[in-house]
């Protein structure tokens, strides 16, 4: 039996990698293991489309087919690749647009800077090893915000973020003050941001010096050094800024609290973390026997 074999091979491989190479469910393996019949029962496409569709506004076009499949697998449903790609696309259902944004950095100072520790080591063996940073920003009617945030590499999650009218060194401040009180991270943690001046400034170093924490920062002008950061940036005005009008602050505000912490942190299927979100990728590595392992 296939859910028996997923059983048998737990300890080797992750539980959405056996799913998918037996072409059954997450949610159907799990009603068998607690003793309960999986739904065999197949979708019609227009049951399937009903679904992609209530998927599709709940997260407000957020995910395109490779994660409209995930997620429906996540749920219990069977639905082949090919099955949902054509359900989407003759109905006009599709992820937001990609599209590129300038950087925010002010590079041009005569403030310190520090070598690139990081050296494009994206995957830590472990959370709270290293923390990278950024700074975008955000149009309203009612002028700019910055937004800057403070993913863990580990697992993709963002423990801390500051959304400020002006772009100065306490917002960047406030983001790596969030991060430290929700994680409390031993001493040692790298930080790794680009050099602008907020990052350079000497309020922020102090700031890092007292929570014992290693400053790294990218090489001058290159993007790629900081990519999962940049690639957040990216994500975020897809899924949520492109195409809409924030008439104020308080709205891009809101926006910007149900992305990160209602959303992305809790329930957006993250490719790099084999489509489980930032929090529940933590969870399974803390617990292993109780939900599925998988390495970063």
């Amino acid at each position: 039996m296939k859910y028996a074999w997923i059983a048998a091979h737990r300890d080797s491989f992750a539980l959405n990698e056996l799913c998918d190479a037996l072409a059954v469910s997450v949610g159907g393996y799990r009603a068998w293991q607690c003793g309960g019949t999986p739904d065999r029962r197949g979708l019609t496409d227009a049951q399937l489309l009903a679904l992609i569709q209530s998927i599709h506004a709940e997260f407000k076009g957020a995910y395109g087919s490779p994660r409209m499949v995930r997620e429906l697998r996540v749920r219990g449903f069977s639905a082949s690749k090919a099955r949902v790609e054509r359900l989407m696309r003759d109905h006009g259902i599709r992820g937001r647009h990609k599209r590129r944004y300038k950087a925010t950095t002010d590079s041009k100072h005569g403030l310190p800077v520090t070598e690139n520790l990081l050296a494009r080591d994206f995957a830590p063996s472990g959370p709270n090893q290293v923390w990278s940073a950024d700074i975008t920003d955000l149009w309203t009617d009612e002028g700019w915000l910055y937004l800057a945030i403070v993913p863990g590499l580990f697992n993709r999650e963002v423990v801390g973020w500051s959304l400020k009218p002006r772009m100065t060194a306490d917002l960047v401040g406030d983001a790596l003050t969030m991060g430290w009180f929700r994680r409390k991270p031993a001493p040692g943690l790298i930080h790794h941001s680009d050099r602008g001046s907020q990052y350079a400034s000497q309020a922020f170093q102090e700031k890092l010096a007292q929570y014992g924490t290693i400053c790294s920062m990218s090489r001058k002008g290159n993007c790629w050094d900081n990519a999962p950061t940049e690639s957040w940036f990216n994500s975020f005005k897809n899924e949520r800024i492109f195409g809409e009008r924030f008439a104020t602050r308080d709205a891009m505000k809101a926006t910007a609290f149900e992305y990160i912490e209602v959303f992305y942190n809790r329930k957006r299927l993250h490719s790099t973390l084999g489509y489980t979100s930032p929090v529940q990728f933590l969870k399974d590595w803390i617990n292993p026997g109780q939900g599925e392992k998988q390495v970063a």
